[in-house]
């Protein structure tokens, strides 16, 4: 029986990615179109990633530059600039996500554990008010399969009474590593190997 849902926030709560891949075509407006959509491409990919992650991959691995924390900070609060406001918008949160979550948050103990920076996601949850509903919110930089491991431990949650709601690959593997079940959401290519929401009225705990 499941009893604690774990949910990853872009892409399962809230409709965020091309806001996202915008303010990276912004943030990194002076490098030139195809290496800016390296980037994209390995953001797209590696959705659960944290902006931190992305923006170290963007200079070691496409500009294959070296890049410092303090640089990296930089650039993250650049993006954050480009996004958190346009994102506290009601209009970007998903429907079908957001009535479950209200018609069962008090059958379930709910969190957050997404690849955001962990400010920003608090302001946007904030701002929706959405804080009511979850345990804890929790994001970037810290990686998120650490968030899952330390909610795991601190709540001491069963891992067989435990799932991960992702969208995509490193939510899966977060899951996986942890050894807790995982459910696809909004994304296809996790319906050939997972198990799969495309509509919460079929979600059976």
């Amino acid at each position: 029986m499941i009893k604690n849902i774990i949910f990853d926030f872009d892409g399962v709560i809230l409709d965020s990615v091309p806001v996202k891949t915008e303010a990276f075509r912004k943030l990194f407006k002076e490098f030139s179109k195809d290496e800016v959509n390296e980037l994209i491409k390995y953001h797209l990919i590696n959705g659960g990633k944290s902006r931190f992650l992305k923006i170290k991959y963007f200079f070691n691995e496409v500009l294959n530059k070296k890049i410092n924390d303090e640089k990296i900070s930089l650039y993250a609060h650049r993006y954050s600039e480009l996004t958190k406001e346009e994102l506290s918008k009601e209009k970007y949160l998903i429907s079908d996500t957001l009535s479950f979550i209200r018609e069962n948050h008090q059958k379930y103990n709910m969190h957050v554990a997404s690849g955001a920076e962990e400010k920003d996601l608090k302001y946007i949850c904030h701002n929706l008010n959405l804080n009511q509903y979850f345990l804890s919110i929790n994001g970037s930089p810290k990686v998120k399969s650490d968030i899952v491991k330390e909610l795991l431990n601190f709540n001491t949650y069963k891992k067989n009474e435990t799932i991960l709601i992702g969208d995509s690959i490193n939510d899966f593997e977060t899951a996986d590593g942890n050894g807790i079940e995982f459910y696809g959401y909004n994304n296809k290519l996790l319906k050939l190997h997972h198990k799969y929401i495309t509509n919460y009225t079929e979600f059976t705990a």
